[in-house]
């Protein structure tokens, strides 16, 4: 008689907890939610961006290259960057020789239709000596306002690499990343720092 009311009790309690081991080992909607958000977003379905292809029929009609050589330099940069959510097109003059200087101007494109006009102009300071003419197009990331992109830019020329005819470097500040990507004529060559200032009007002094 112990043994039939032990089994009739064993058979309760199995009955009663499988229900609630279900609910434990299955997963939760926050078990949900944490799992598919740690899964990193890639950056080139970045949906507030241009898309790969866009940037190189754009720069590629800007530059008047073949779309070949373009993507080689664009392709470098999405894969540092990412999708950028604007890009500036506009031609520039520098010229150093240990001190240099960089003026330039252009319109900046975003990617919901908004334009600026723009234009940039900096010192630099280094073992640099040339002059060049360039046609610039630069790709803009983390621009959340494009009236935003009025400010300050250090970056190091030195840290450029050149693909397919294309110089490219990054310039950062304040979260806001840009990669200005130059063809041109002429001739620098060397290492420089310094930075660049973009305002809404153009400055005769590159301070």
């Amino acid at each position: 008689m112990l043994d039939r009311k032990l089994a009739i009790l064993c058979a309760a309690a199995l009955t009663m907890g499988t229900p609630a081991f279900a609910q434990t080992t299955g997963p939760t909607p926050d078990d949900t939610a944490t799992s598919s958000s740690a899964v990193p977003a890639n950056k080139e379905t970045n949906p507030d961006g241009f898309t790969q292809q866009e940037i190189i029929d754009a720069a590629g009609t800007f530059f008047g290259k073949t779309s070949g050589s373009v993507g080689q330099a664009v392709e470098r940069v999405f894969q540092d960057q990412g999708s950028p959510v604007g890009y500036i097109r506009g031609d520039e003059y520098a010229a150093a020789f240990g001190f240099g200087v960089r003026y330039g101007q252009g319109t900046l494109v975003m990617k919901d239709g908004q334009e600026r006009k723009i234009f940039w102009q900096g010192p630099s300071i280094g073992v640099d000596t040339g002059g060049n003419a360039s046609k610039v197009f630069t790709l803009v990331y983390n621009l959340q306002n494009p009236d935003g992109i009025y400010r300050r830019y250090p970056g190091v020329e030195g840290a450029a690499f050149f693909i397919a005819g294309i110089a490219v470097t990054y310039q950062r500040a304040e979260g806001v990343t840009l990669a200005p990507m130059r063809t041109g004529i002429g001739f620098r060559a060397g290492v420089n720092a310094g930075y660049t200032a973009y305002s809404k009007r153009r400055r005769a002094i590159p301070f």
